[in-house]
């Protein structure tokens, strides 16, 4: 592993702080997604929703990835707009999200949408959108395999719904979606974990009727299988929680937080301008950052603007000094900014990257 690859040559840098993306990393973690399944992009539908980026939407299509997974309609139009032949949302459209979804799609033709269900009145209001609007639209039924977040119960009769779904007149079934995110512990627990549902539902559908399904946990396993679509998200930048937890999948950390020494307060902390309005804060102190340029810089307090660091090593700093952070969870991370700062092999920033689908709405 390169020696302080996060390093920016100082003539480049703005003020902090800021996102930095390693567009070299990037590209060696798409090669590494591409190789975990023998090259054949069309198991792939990554997960937008880490990066909400076209540039990086722009590299996936250079490496032959072509259907994408999402979050919002945000995240949709802008996979719309960089022409990604296959858009997933995968977040059931109702209320006025439903009717958005419809502009987007009529906006669109010649692109292919699709969307997930867990309940029959739901696919009936979308049938009722789509002959309204002269549409046929494509629905996966999501299924609920222990995450208990969305989805029908596997348990249940899942069958018959789909059943009742595929009667609807102006509704296209295109087959299974699953999250599991609730999948912990070695490769091999999670693989076990996953293949129990997997194999059940494998075994009921239609050869034709894809499985859209997992994220990072179980990449893996899924893989592995025939007739799926991988959609993991985070691959893309990686993060520290997952460089943890999921050892056995070698991508690149391919993204930092850079930030200031704005403080010395005491003898042993500092202060850098990384408050949690510049790093994702769902998890504890010591589970939202890992400072890479000295182990033993230790985070003890954080609030909005102000990140104050124990200092309980040798190195001595200074008023500033630049700060390389690593974020536990990348994708509330990058939520978090307009705009990633790319960087080439040279160390140089290069160009500014848009985060496109941040907002809740671009026009639809």
């Amino acid at each position: 592993m390169q020696k302080n690859w996060w390093k920016i040559d100082s003539e480049t840098l703005i003020d902090t702080p800021f996102l930095a993306v390693y567009e070299d990393r990037v590209r060696q973690n798409i090669e590494k997604l591409i190789s975990y399944v023998k090259g054949d992009t069309q198991k792939l539908r990554p997960h937008i929703k880490t990066h909400k980026n076209g540039e990086i939407l722009e590299l996936f299509k250079i490496y032959n990835i072509k259907k994408v997974k999402c979050a919002t309609i945000a995240e949709a139009e802008l996979a719309a707009t960089h022409q990604i032949s296959d858009i997933l949302l995968s977040y059931q459209p109702v209320g006025l999200k439903a009717e958005r979804y419809i502009s987007l799609v009529k906006k669109y033709p010649d692109l292919h949408f699709s969307s997930i269900v867990d309940n029959l009145k739901t696919a009936q209001n979308l049938n009722a959108f789509a002959k309204e609007n002269q549409l046929t639209l494509s629905l996966y039924l999501d299924l609920n395999t222990g995450m208990n977040r969305t989805g029908f119960p596997l348990s249940e009769n899942w069958m018959d719904l789909i059943d009742k779904i595929q009667k609807l007149e102006n509704i296209k079934f295109e087959g299974i979606h699953i999250y599991d995110g609730h999948i912990k512990g070695t490769v091999e627990e999670r693989k076990q974990e996953a293949s129990k549902a997997f194999d059940s539902i494998q075994s009921k559908i239609n050869e034709n009727e894809k499985i859209v399904v997992g994220g990072s946990n179980t990449f893996p396993f899924y893989a592995e299988q025939k007739n799926v679509e991988c959609s993991p998200g985070t691959f893309v930048f990686w993060d520290s929680n997952y460089q943890i937890n999921l050892p056995e999948q070698d991508f690149n950390p391919a993204l930092v937080i850079v930030g200031t020494i704005i403080s010395k307060p005491t003898k042993s902390t500092f202060c850098i301008d990384i408050g949690y309005k510049a790093v994702s804060s769902e998890n504890p102190i010591d589970k939202r950052l890992v400072i890479l340029n000295d182990e033993n810089l230790i985070p003890i307090s954080h609030s909005e603007e102000h990140l104050v660091v124990e200092n309980k090593g040798e190195n001595d700093y200074q008023i500033g000094d630049i700060i390389y952070a690593e974020p536990y969870h990348v994708c509330p991370t990058v939520a978090l900014y307009d705009n990633v700062e790319a960087v080439n092999k040279k160390h140089q920033i290069y160009a500014t990257w848009p985060v496109g689908a941040r907002a809740r709405k671009i026009n639809f």
